[in-house]
């Protein structure tokens, strides 16, 4: 498996590359942006680490950029910004994960391993249902077929929907589908905005609240 590592402090990148090479992980170290670019091209990367403060500029821009660019690649941000705000951010933008400095280098190989069987595991067929289509490989959706733009935790949130279609899916069930373990990133409050968005721009007769239980998305009849 093939890293790309884009970290810019000199000590910490070496420590991390050997760590992942002790591993086993094949690890393409980077220290700014335009390499990182450049080594996105010229190799086949499983998963990329992404430290934030860069010298040619933000690594959330980078991975905005990225996801806009029809990337699918796994991304893990390593940071120091560790605020509640920031680890929201970085989901919206399409973050896989989020891992604080100093971290474990035995949690971060694990962690790694997780995204990568995630998102092999959407490489999985076009999901469709009533008009609405999700694409998981290319992270796309449509609705009739037209184009509908989703943020990061919408998809995931649509995605989860589509999956257990006909099921009534409690708050922490959803919670967990797009935060993972970490579902303090996304209140109860936030979690009833990002699904009022979603019906927004999928109808809102798809998505049924099931008072004291959760929600449901709606078969077809």
């Amino acid at each position: 498996m093939t890293i790309l590592l884009l970290e810019d402090d000199e000590l910490l990148g070496e420590c991390a590359r050997l760590g992942l090479v002790q591993r086993g992980f094949l690890v393409v170290w980077v220290a700014d942006i335009r390499s990182a670019r450049a080594a996105l091209r010229e190799n086949t990367c499983d998963c990329v680490l992404l430290d934030l403060g860069l010298p040619d500029g933000d690594g959330m821009d980078f991975l905005r950029q990225l996801r806009k660019s029809g990337n699918d690649i796994p991304v893990i941000i390593i940071t120091a910004r560790y605020a509640l705000e920031e680890r929201i951010r970085g989901l919206e933008y399409g973050a896989d994960d989020y891992v604080a400095k100093p971290y474990s280098l035995d949690e971060l190989a694990a962690r790694i391993r997780a995204v990568v069987r995630r998102r092999e595991g959407r490489a999985s067929n076009l999901l469709d249902l009533g008009g609405i289509q999700l694409d998981p490989t290319k992270g796309t959706a449509s609705r009739d077929g037209k184009p509908v733009e989703l943020s990061a935790i919408e998809f995931r949130l649509l995605r989860y929907f589509m999956e257990h279609a006909g099921k009534i899916q409690s708050r922490e069930k959803l919670l967990q589908a797009i935060c993972g373990d970490d579902t303090e990133l996304v209140t109860s409050n936030l979690l009833d905005v990002h699904i009022h968005h979603l019906r927004k721009k999928i109808g809102s007769e798809r998505i049924k609240t099931v008072r004291g239980l959760g929600y449901m998305f709606m078969k077809d009849d």
